[in-house]
């Protein structure tokens, strides 16, 4: 009785950040696609933090390199108007991503809402 090879379990990135996530980001894309081939990934995610400035970079690349690109964000969710005062304000980090073109155009709202608010945060 011969047994079957083991399948090696496929993992899928799905909170990364690349150089175009202002607040922490220190992937490459180039050298990040390489890495996810490298690891035998087939798919990764980006979700920068509060912006989409990397997406097409992201997109192509990965496209190029025969990895499924997983389009994100990290969206900041908060319970208060004004985020000044400390004692009451809480700030939620959450990931968003797109499941087809009318979730990439919904992210790309929230992430230009976001930026253009005019909500700034005291202290």
């Amino acid at each position: 009785m011969s047994e079957e090879p083991k399948k090696k379990p496929q993992f899928t990135h799905l909170h990364l950040h690349t150089e175009y996530s202002l607040l922490d980001g220190a992937n490459k894309i180039k050298a990040l696609a390489q890495k996810v081939k490298e690891q035998g990934m087939t798919s990764v995610a980006m979700t920068d933090h509060g912006n989409m400035f990397g997406t097409i970079d992201f997109y192509n690349t990965m496209k190029k390199e025969g990895i499924k690109p997983i389009i994100g964000m990290e969206a900041y969710v908060q319970n208060q108007e004004d985020l000044g005062d400390k004692s009451i304000r809480q700030r939620f980090h959450l990931c968003l991503y797109a499941k087809n073109e009318a979730g990439y155009k919904n992210l790309m709202y929230l992430s230009s809402r976001g930026t253009c608010s005019k909500r700034t945060v005291k202290g």
